[in-house]
Order: structure tokens, then sequence, then C-alpha cells
């Protein structure tokens, strides 16, 4: 999940917190009043919740946005604990965003059977994926703040603030994510893809860096940019550290080193075919042998009735 949209209700006032891949909670303020909040404390299975749930309906629904509600409670004052969360059904028609659902039945169903096993958790907001407003994030609003209580009775008002959040979790969930980590193989080790993905992101960030480079040395040379020598010497010595791409050894390893890949490659192409090719000749012999089984008890039974 790219990013995850947040919004609370927070006593009085709603405020929306987006939540991106490093969790990092922040509001928008559309009105210039004071929040009432001085900081969202969102816990780890918050986080794994909707993961889980995004990945979930990925999969199955092949749904790109997803829909849940927030569960939390006021730790102290001016402090919010988002602590739990539960996916909703939620669909809605991909040409006309106006066109959703959202079964409130069965948020009223879980909340209850939530509600029972503490009471102190009560409907904070609700999530949704994704970075960006959908224009039937209003009429969700709406729909969720029915069961937003308020200490006193009125009303909420909409107010788009910033606020400051950070992770936080219990003794106990500390010790499980500590299990979790401890359980994790070497990182270092992945699959394939993993670790072409990495070296492509590794590329693309080592591409931004040299443009800076050329940026810097650009100005300089137009006399935007005064001549820092420090720079300039630490630059010359990354460009001694390249390779001498000319020179024949260096040519000669690198064909050698890309021929003895490309061996790997094509050995494992072809065990692959074997194998395949094996289990194709091992299903045609178990399909064999389990007509003739039918066969000779159809004629089997057939010779029983002529006798009788």
């Amino acid at each position: 999940v790219e990013k995850v949209s947040l919004l609370l209700w927070l006593k009085r006032q709603f405020v929306l917190v987006s939540n991106s891949v490093q969790p990092k909670l922040t509001l928008r303020n559309m009105t210039g009043t004071d929040l009432a909040v001085s900081k969202v404390v969102v816990h780890p299975l918050v986080l794994l919740s909707v993961v889980d749930h995004f990945n979930r309906m990925g999969k199955i629904g092949h749904q790109d946005r997803v829909v849940g509600i927030l569960l939390g409670s006021w730790k102290e004052k001016g402090v919010l604990d988002v602590s739990n969360s539960f996916a909703v059904p939620f669909d809605e028609d991909e040409k006309d965003k106006s066109v959703w659902f959202l079964d409130h039945d069965y948020l009223e169903h879980m909340y209850s059977m939530f509600k029972k096993v503490n009471a102190r958790e009560r409907i904070v907001g609700w999530y949704h994926t994704g970075p960006n407003l959908h224009p039937s994030d209003i009429p969700i609003n709406e729909l969720v703040r029915r069961y937003c209580s308020t200490s006193d009775g009125t009303p909420t008002t909409k107010t788009f603030e910033h606020v400051s959040s950070e992770i936080g979790a219990e003794e106990a969930e500390e010790v499980g994510v500590e299990h979790l980590l401890r359980d994790i193989k070497d990182t270092t080790l992945g699959t394939l893809s993993q670790r072409i993905t990495n070296q492509l992101m590794g590329l693309k960030g080592l591409q931004g860096q040299v443009h800076h480079i050329r940026e810097y040395l650009e100005q300089v040379v137009v006399g935007k940019l005064p001549v820092n020598h420090t720079i300039i010497y630490q630059l010359q010595d990354i460009f001694n550290l390249l390779p001498d791409v000319g020179l024949q050894e260096f040519v000669k390893s690198l064909y050698i080193k890309t021929n003895d890949q490309m061996l790997v490659v094509y050995l494992a192409s072809l065990v692959r075919s074997v194998v395949a090719l094996h289990n194709l000749i091992n299903n045609k012999i178990t399909n064999r042998d389990a007509e003739r089984r039918v066969q000779f008890s159809q004629e089997g039974g057939a010779q029983g009735q002529k006798k009788k």
C-alpha cells in the first residue's frame, strides 16, 4: 500500500490524516482554528490490518481502494490513541465514483462485537487506501460520522489541521513485533525479483545524484555559484573510483562474467523444461491408469450382469 488516508473525528473537530509508507501523519489547515488534539498515536496493529485488508481485496476482488473503520480512545489530554481497526465491505463504480456502497449493517455488527471485547474503544474515524481524496469521501464521512459520539452532544465541525503523530505500541505488541523480527530470515537474501527491484531503485537514486552533481557544476561554470574547492576535490575522488571501461582487461572480464551468468540461466531453463516434461509424462501415465481401472470396472460389471 503506497499511501493510506486516515480520517479521524477528534472531539468536536474532523481532521484528515495522510499516512505514507513511512508512517508520518500530516493534517492540512483549512480554517485556522485551534485543534484540541496535540498528537495521534497509531498502533502497529492498525497498519498491519490495513495492509492485510488491501492485499486480500486486491487478490480476491481486484479492488484498488478499500475502506475500513478506526477504533481508539483518548489516552490522555490531547493525545488520541488509534489502537484497532476492522474492514468494511465497500464497492464503487469505476466509471462513476459517485455510485458507491458501504455495508453499514456489517459496520454496526462488527462494532458491537468489538465493543464487547473492549468497551473503551470507540469509533474515531475511518481509513481508505490511496493518497488522494475521492468525490464519495464526503458522503462516506457523513455516514460514518453518525457513529462518532461527542462528549457534549454538539455536531462535529470540519477542520483540517497539522498534527504530530507517531507509531506507539503496548508492551504486548512490542513483544509480538520483536518475535516477528526474530523469525525473519536474512533479509539480504531475497528472490530474484526483489533483488532486481532493489538494483533498479539504487540505479534511479544514483541517476538522481548524478543529475544533481551536473546541475551544480553547470551553475559553477556559468557563475551562479562560487567555486568550492572542497566539493571539487570530493568529486574528483569519486571520478577516480570509476573504472576505465575502455581497457581491454575490463571488457574481457565483463564478457566472462556475463557469459557465466547466461550459462547458469540456460542450465536453469533446461532443468525447468526437463522437470515440466517429466511431470507431463507422469500426468499422462496417471490418467491412463485411471482410465484402465474405470474400463475394467465397467467390463466386470457388464459380465456380472450377463451371468445373472
